[in-house]
């Protein structure tokens, strides 16, 4: 397969023509399908592919399916995607546990924010009970150290922030610089890189997800810190959704520090929750790990989104502060095509000084690149994530047996989430500690390095360790 994308409840193979590919059987709800957007086939004129296009887009193709197909997967495709699942974590468990202490290396996991909850519904546990429960499981099973990615979601906000007032600065007609698209959602971004390019990824925010990010933390800050070389250190991502395993084999990734691959492995929650439910050991709770040497991590924060980090709620605070110097306190979103289109504007004497946007799976996606290819599009952010619902919907957490969203298990997160207290990315004192200690200031060419990318378009050759689904 060429290119995977994650919508409302399944992945959708959209450049793949293998007409012998027994897995495009699969159909479902066709509430999926939006009327007024047209396929990549139809924008780009394609018209002797319209049909199959359509064939396709109606077989959803879970990444399941696709993992376990070998029609359309190379030799050295199919060993990059064994590498992103639980054998591959065993076996570094495993050589640790040998003489061999040349072929050690320190484990480190790091949890995203988003996969607390699942664990929290499915143990019946508080999310900060969850957090422990998790971290002494992954420990007894040789893990050296369990990271919460929160700090790392911080400084992809904090450099979003800065550079979304600058854009809005910058922005004239003749040389657009809004809207601004996040770029934390891996599925999206490869959505936009490989299928769309220009003009939309000019559009995509230059910083780094949170995954990069954590990559270059754990590689790079930490390793330094332990004395260690950031081969030695084998990085384990707990994730909501499989786009992140896509994201890892990117060997662009922060390789700016670095030579080593910020995640070596990625796995999904319920990976995890099999693992720990298949095991007979027994573990006491630990408290999770921090990147600063002996101190623990004592509850659990999230930032401000209902379902995911929150980009639009803190930019749209920032903005209106630094902008307009308006201090916004609830933010009142307003649905608009349905749940997972949303808009919050700010207004001063009856004009819009800002309009943010959140389209969540990819209906909504497609309806957003329409009207900005057409130059027709209000809004100056829009936050993008290929999951409807967010990430918490992910499939990688949020699934019932026969492979449709959990929507009971679903509400049971979102409630245990809103719980989570909010911390603001700009009141970690160990955010700002690290952006003198670790990048020597906020504006240095290593933070640049360290927390920013860039995008490829369709035609540019990908990553030779980038699969090409």
């Amino acid at each position: 397969m060429h290119f995977l994308i994650q919508s409302q409840s399944s992945f959708i193979c959209f450049l793949c023509l293998f007409k012998e590919c027994s897995k495009k059987t699969k159909t479902d709800d066709q509430e999926n399908a939006s009327a007024d957007a047209p396929s990549p086939a139809q924008e780009n004129g394609e018209a002797s592919r319209k049909g199959e296009f359509h064939k396709l887009a109606d077989a959803k193709i879970f990444l399941s399916d696709c993992l376990a197909c070998d029609s359309c997967v190379t030799a050295e495709e199919g060993v990059q995607v064994s590498q992103q699942n639980a054998k591959d974590f065993f076996r570094v468990l495993n050589l640790n546990k040998k003489c061999d202490a040349s072929q050690h290396k320190v484990l480190a996991v790091s949890v995203c924010p988003q996969s607390l909850p699942y664990f929290a519904a499915k143990f019946s546990l508080s999310v900060t009970d969850a957090s422990r429960r998790l971290c002494g499981f992954l420990k007894s099973l040789g893990v050296h150290y369990v990271f919460d990615m929160t700090i790392a979601a911080d400084f992809s906000i904090l450099e979003s922030q800065k550079e979304f007032v600058r854009r809005y600065r910058q922005h004239r007609e003749e040389e657009p610089r809004l809207p601004m698209l996040t770029s934390a959602c891996p599925g999206w971004v490869r959505y936009a890189e490989r299928v769309l390019g220009h003009p939309i990824t000019p559009h995509l925010c230059t910083a780094k997800s949170p995954q990069q990010i954590m990559g270059s933390l754990v590689k790079d800050y930490f390793a330094r810190r332990q004395n260690l070389s950031p081969d030695k250190i084998f990085h384990v991502i707990v994730a909501p959704c499989y786009d992140k395993k896509l994201e890892a084999l990117r060997e662009d990734v922060p390789t700016a520090l670095h030579s080593s691959r910020g995640a070596d492995c990625v796995l999904t929650s319920g990976e995890i929750v099999q693992l720990m439910e298949q095991s007979d050991l027994s573990a006491d709770d630990a408290l999770v790990d921090t990147l600063f040497g002996d101190v623990k991590e004592e509850e659990v924060r999230r930032h401000e989104g209902a379902s995911s980090d929150g980009y639009l709620a803190h930019i749209f605070r920032h903005a209106a502060k630094e902008l307009f110097n308006e201090d916004v306190g609830a933010l009142t979103y307003r649905s608009l095509r349905n749940k997972d289109f949303q808009e919050v504007t700010l207004e001063r004497d009856g004009e819009v000084l800002l309009r943010f946007a959140a389209a969540y799976g990819f209906r909504n996606i497609q309806n957003v690149v329409l009207k900005l290819k057409r130059g027709k599009f209000p809004y100056h952010f829009v936050e993008v994530l290929a999951c409807a619902g967010g990430c918490l919907s992910g499939r990688g957490q949020a699934q019932a047996e026969d492979g449709r969203a959990d929507r009971a298990l679903l509400r049971q997160m979102e409630g245990i989430y809103a719980a989570i207290p909010v911390r603001p990315p700009e009141t970690s004192a160990h955010v700002q500690e690290l952006y003198q200690e670790w990048l020597g200031g906020g504006d240095s060419p290593r933070a640049q390095a360290a927390l920013h990318t860039a995008y490829q378009g369709p035609g540019q050759s990908a990553s030779s360790r980038d699969i090409k689904w």
